[in-house]
């Protein structure tokens, strides 16, 4: 790709409030980044949408926060307008609050599970019952076919069976009839 031919993984994010030295003495380390508590972003702090990325607070950094987004108790003085999220369940155990006697009376009753197994399809030209289902007909069309081919089978000329000694005798005509050709009625 262009212009990405030297890729740097990302080291540790040190967060400051007053920049004595700081950004003169971590900026040629590779890797590390530097960041004023006023710009904290979402991409230095999760780059790449993973969190956990190590970072480092200046004292001074971690007590500017209460004052930059506020608490619980009150309101941000940095950010105009902007309040901490509160949890929206002050019981957090979950399962035990799901199945409470207030919650399970409100709740609907459990239907009962159906299973839906994925049919099969089936091949209407090979199998006989679900060429039946589409179409009701086949049925007559299939004696109908069957009929006329026992018709003429029975119609057909029948083979005569010769015994041993006549397929011998057949064989010996057969033999001289060859040396005849041979002899006489062959191209010279």
């Amino acid at each position: 790709m262009r212009n990405r031919r030297f890729t740097q993984r990302r080291g540790p994010l040190i967060i400051y409030n007053r920049d004595n030295g700081i950004v003169r003495a971590f900026r040629n380390i590779p890797g590390i980044e530097l960041c004023h508590v006023n710009s904290l972003n979402l991409l230095q702090l999760a780059p790449g949408g993973h969190l956990g990325r190590f970072c480092i607070w200046t004292k001074s950094a971690f007590e500017k926060l209460d004052k930059l987004f506020g608490t619980f108790t009150r309101n941000a003085k940095g950010k105009h307008g902007f309040r901490l999220a509160r949890s929206m369940m002050l019981n957090a155990d979950l399962q035990r609050v799901i199945n409470s006697d207030e919650i399970q009376t409100i709740l609907r009753k459990k239907k009962a599970s159906k299973t839906h197994r994925k049919l099969l399809k089936k091949n209407p030209l090979r199998n006989l019952g679900v060429l039946l289902k589409l179409n009701p007909y086949a049925k007559t069309l299939r004696r109908k076919e069957l009929l006329r081919s026992y018709v003429k089978k029975e119609a057909a000329p029948q083979k005569p069976k010769y015994t041993k000694e006549q397929r011998k005798a057949f064989k010996k005509v057969s033999k001289r009839g060859k040396q005849y050709y041979q002899q006489f009625l062959a191209p010279q």
